[in-house]
């Protein structure tokens, strides 16, 4: 099982960027997926995450409005489309996937067996 995230760049603060984590080895619509950043310095924190079967996103208040997640079933890649990018944002983002967590623990790092590598997101002001 492996997960590719990738997208992450610098850019200026108001700009967007689209991140995509691909999965081999497994099929994503059967999963719970999620992302979470890091920042340095501080903890890993719950981003956003997509349902295996309703296909229900979840996000955290801090980019609620501002980031949108999907998922393209064919391709077994999910998306992390972030606009209006803040300097708070830069992190490095990591997506995780689970095929048994529960909603109650979508938000919980603990949830997830399986966890791609950090892509880089940069902002400056």
């Amino acid at each position: 099982v492996q997960l590719q995230a990738s997208g992450g760049g610098l850019v200026q603060a108001g700009d967007s960027l689209r991140l995509s984590c691909a999965a081999s080895g497994l099929t994503f619509s059967r999963y719970t997926v999620a992302w979470f950043r890091q920042a340095p310095g501080k903890e890993r924190e719950f981003v956003a995450a997509i349902r295996r079967s309703q296909g229900t996103t979840y996000y955290s208040d801090s980019v609620k409005g501002q980031f949108t997640m999907s998922r393209d079933n064919a391709k077994n890649t999910v998306y992390l489309e972030m606009n209006s990018l803040k300097p708070e944002d830069t992190a490095d983002y990591y997506c995780a996937a689970d095929s048994q967590i529960i909603p109650s623990s979508i938000r919980d790092i603990r949830g997830y067996d399986y966890w791609g590598q950090g892509t880089q997101v940069t902002v400056s002001s």
